[in-house]
Formats: C-alpha cells, sequence, structure tokens
C-alpha cells in the first residue's frame, strides 16, 4: 500500500486484538534483553482484554517464556517465535519443532559462521535461530549469504528478514497463521482481527487479517500491505489509551441505557 495511511479509527465492537511486542509496544533497543513495556501499556492491554471477553494476544519472533516476563503481572494469549509455539487464554501451550538431527548440527554451522562475524550475535531458540547484526550492519550481506545457504541446506527451514535480524525458523511458520489459529478457538472466534506490527515479520499477519476482513496497522515508515499506520511506538500508546477510553464509554453508556430501561420496567 502507499506510505500515506491513515490513523486507524477507536475499533469497538465484536473485535480481537493482536500486538506484535518489539517496534510495537515497546521501542527496540541495541540488545533485546534491554526491552521493557512500560507498566501503564500493560494495564491498558489488560482492561482492553478484559472489554473484549479476553480476546487480546501477542504475537512476536520472542519466546513465550520472554513474553511472559515481558508481560508481567498479567497473562495474555501468547504466540512465541513467529507462532512456533502458542498458548491460548486456557494456558495449554502447542509447539512446532525441528528434528534434533537438524537442530544440533544447524546450530553447530551457525556458530562456527558467525564466529568470524564480529558483532553478530546468533539467537537459539530450539525451533528457530535468529542472527543480529544491529551491532554489525557492515555483515548484513554476509549475514543474508549464510541464512540462504542454510534454507538450501535444510528444506525444512524457512528464512525470516527482520529489523537487523534474519531468523531460520520451520517453514510454513509466520505470525498470520498464528492469528488465524487464534481466531478458531474461543474467545478469539467469530471476532474482527485487529492486528498491530512494525516489521517485515508482521505483514504475514496483516495479509491474513486483511483476507479475513479484519484491521491492520503498521508501526513507523514503510511500504507496507497494513491499512492504517501509527507513526511511533508512543503513538501506539496514545491509541492505545484513546480507544480503552473509548470503549469504556460505550460500555458505560450501554449499560446506563440497559438500568434506565429495567427502572422504567419496574416503575411501569
Amino acid at each position: 500500500m502507499e506510505d500515506a495511511l491513515s490513523v486507524p479509527p477507536l475499533f469497538s465492537g465484536n473485535f480481537a486484538f493482536f500486538f506484535d511486542l518489539d517496534g510495537t509496544l515497546a521501542d527496540i533497543k541495541p540488545h533485546p534483553d534491554d526491552v521493557s513495556v512500560p507498566d501503564a501499556v500493560l494495564a491498558r492491554l489488560s482492561l482492553l482484554a478484559e472489554m473484549n471477553n479476553g480476546a487480546l494476544a501477542l504475537i512476536s519472533g520472542r519466546s513465550i517464556a520472554e513474553l511472559e516476563q515481558l508481560a508481567k503481572p498479567w497473562r495474555f494469549p501468547l504466540a512465541g517465535v513467529h507462532g512456533a509455539e502458542r498458548r491460548d487464554i486456557k494456558g495449554h501451550t502447542e509447539r512446532v519443532t525441528l528434528p534434533e538431527n537438524i537442530v544440533q548440527p544447524l546450530e553447530r554451522s551457525l556458530r562456527h559462521e558467525v564466529a568470524s562475524l564480529n558483532g553478530v550475535e546468533l539467537e537459539a531458540k530450539g525451533m528457530a535461530f535468529a542472527l543480529h547484526y544491529r551491532q554489525a550492519p557492515q555483515h548484513e550481506d554476509a549475514v543474508f549469504a549464510l541464512a540462504k545457504q542454510m534454507v538450501a541446506r535444510y528444506p525444512q527451514l524457512a528464512m525470516q528478514p527482520g529489523k537487523c535480524v534474519v531468523e531460520l525458523k520451520p517453514s510454513g511458520i509466520h505470525k498470520g497463521a498464528a492469528i488465524a489459529a487464534f481466531l478458531e478457538t474461543p474467545p478469539f472466534a467469530g471476532r474482527i482481527p485487529v492486528f498491530v506490527g512494525d516489521d517485515l515479520t508482521d505483514e504475514h499477519g496483516f495479509k491474513t487479517v486483511n483476507a479475513l476482513g479484519g484491521e491492520s496497522i503498521k508501526v513507523g515508515a514503510g511500504e507496507t500491505q497494513a491499512k492504517w499506520r501509527l507513526d511511533s511506538v508512543n503513538e501506539v500508546y496514545r491509541w492505545l489509551e484513546r480507544i480503552t477510553d473509548h470503549q469504556q464509554e460505550k460500555q458505560q453508556a450501554l449499560t446506563n441505557r440497559r438500568d434506565g430501561y429495567e427502572s422504567l420496567s419496574r416503575s411501569i
């Protein structure tokens, strides 16, 4: 879509909300361990979930264990490693794994190659591997070449570029598939999906949500399939405040009308 996209409206009704984390709910930091989500933002997410019957999930390239730590004290449905692992609202977790006879030689090969790329970090996630080059942008071409080499060697893998990172993950796993899986189960089933994300890894999610008649929101600049745009993480925070306030006002107005009707019925 064209770059000039409007700020999303304040959705209220039969919606399900999905949020990426890094670059969406938290500013990207030089090292992933430096990232945090403000308590006030987590409280707003919890409020939005409460007002939509729990239909809110975090969808990230991070593991579920990392997402759980970042979301404390709240416990949301989660999709980690782009959907390779997914925890539903009841706490049931499903995982897609790679065979051990692939994981171990793949990790050995990656560590051997990365050792010669000063500043490039390898993050092993069990069922996926991330090559971070934020601290060494001069190695971008070498990182992509290494990732392509591994995908050619192991057809079970797919390559997923992101912001200063290239990930190797099980083929067929992406955020769009994770969102679609959530939408097949309560409390998401039958609701219109809204997905907010910032990166190339989120474009699969935008595509899926658009195809389902939902609302897709890109954070930051760049070409995208999303329908709407928020300029920054701070703009996400402001929109989150406005949409929770808006939904609370609508729910309160509905409660007042219902109470007034019941009072009138009793008087009659």
